[in-house]
């Protein structure tokens, strides 16, 4: 039996499979083709920390950590032949599945990138949750990060999973409608309707976790050596917006917040997303819910202004004099709506946040000041419009 963790080379993947090898003894499986290397590479950008081959990586982990339960197999998760050998030969208890195209700018960019990014997220999910079933493994928990893209921006608090729809004085439970923005976060809607099915169809137990913008470049595991870093993407299309906030203060630029920026936005931190999958991962096979179950994942909403603000008074302490400066919205959007956002059950999992948006921001100023050359040798990938 193993743990399967795909994406196992992403910004999420790779700290979430070496946080799960570091509290078990069961071999940790991570998966990945290189996709994301390709697709940053393909619009003109790179990742500000310098991030090691794999080989590499895992050396970095039986040398730092003493970790020596977890191994890398490259492949595509859209061929159903390779999922097919990737559970019969290593029989997985659970499989984390945070392996996705994860941008929404990406999938917008032309027709072609929008119907690669659906094939390969909903094809990805589709080939596991049927190979689980035809292998006769449904009791494999299958745990994917969606994303709270799904829920758009309604006027109402957004509950952590269902609704309730009334209709001519009767009422029920129905699934979040889809309300994604992308092409992207409509595969995310997909896949979060393709596991509801998979659990009442197959019996599979389901984690839906959906995850929120997530910030920071480092964890408790791969602060410890520079070949245990994770990926750090601050372009247009990789990188959210406070990545990209921050690389505008350290190339020496303002922050340019559209319109009032008062508009609140869901966000965790990479160490607060990684726990959460981690509690999840390692949940004991007794304890564990065989349901399908959703969690938000997200410790609380922030303004865009609040993200300008805080890291223009972080980067004092950096020696950058950063101002914020507030332009004309060019997209249509409510600047002053108010995000609620119920998240009750994925702090039960955590027990309590582990960092906070300030300390994240401190970490990505300083991981950045060090990479200050490829930040601003790349400076044309995320500079907004205004400033170019």
């Amino acid at each position: 039996m193993s743990i399967i963790v795909t994406g196992g080379d992403g910004y999420i993947g790779w700290p979430t499979g070496l946080r799960i090898a570091r509290r078990t003894d069961e071999r940790v499986v991570l998966v990945d083709n290189f996709g994301r290397r390709e697709w940053v590479q393909s619009v003109g950008s790179k990742s500000a920390a310098p991030i090691s081959d794999m080989d590499d990586r895992l050396d970095g982990a039986r040398t730092v950590h003493d970790v020596r339960n977890l191994s890398f197999v490259e492949g595509d998760l859209t061929d159903r032949a390779f999922v097919e050998r990737l559970l019969t030969t290593h029989e997985p208890s659970v499989i984390v599945h945070t392996a996705a195209q994860p941008s929404a700018p990406y999938s917008q960019i032309n027709g072609e990138r929008a119907n690669y990014t659906q094939h390969n997220n909903l094809q990805a999910t589709r080939n596991l949750v049927w190979g689980l079933h035809e292998q006769d493994m449904t009791d494999t928990h299958f745990i994917e990060t969606t994303t709270t893209g799904v829920y758009g921006a309604p006027d109402f608090p957004i509950p952590e999973g269902g609704a309730v729809m009334e209709h001519e004085g009767r009422r029920d439970s129905v699934p979040f409608p889809a309300m994604a923005g992308s092409w992207y976060h409509l595969t995310k809607c997909h896949d979060a309707a393709n596991l509801r099915l998979a659990h009442k169809q197959f019996g599979l137990p389901i984690s839906d976790v959906r995850t929120a913008i997530t910030y920071g470049t480092e964890t408790e595991e791969t602060r410890a050596d520079d070949r245990l870093n994770t990926r750090f993407d601050f372009d247009y299309y990789f990188g959210v917006v406070a990545h990209r906030f921050c690389a505008q203060a350290v190339a020496g630029y303002p922050l340019t917040v559209y319109g009032k920026g008062e508009q609140r936005k869901p966000f965790v931190s990479l160490e607060d997303a990684v726990e959460g999958l981690a509690q999840l991962a390692l949940t004991d096979h007794t304890e564990r819910p065989d349901e399908h179950v959703v969690y938000n994942q997200t410790t609380r909403p922030i303004s865009i202004v609040e993200i300008a603000n805080t890291i223009a008074d972080v980067a004092g302490e950096f020696d950058l004099d950063v101002d914020v400066t507030h332009v004309e919205n060019p997209r249509e959007e409510d600047e002053e709506h108010a995000m609620e956002i119920d998240n009750d059950r994925y702090m039960e999992l955590i027990g309590e946040q582990r960092q906070d948006f300030e300390s994240g921001v401190r970490d990505i100023l300083g991981t950045l000041t060090e990479h200050r050359k490829t930040i601003v040798s790349h400076e044309d990938r995320f500079l907004p419009d205004v400033l170019e």
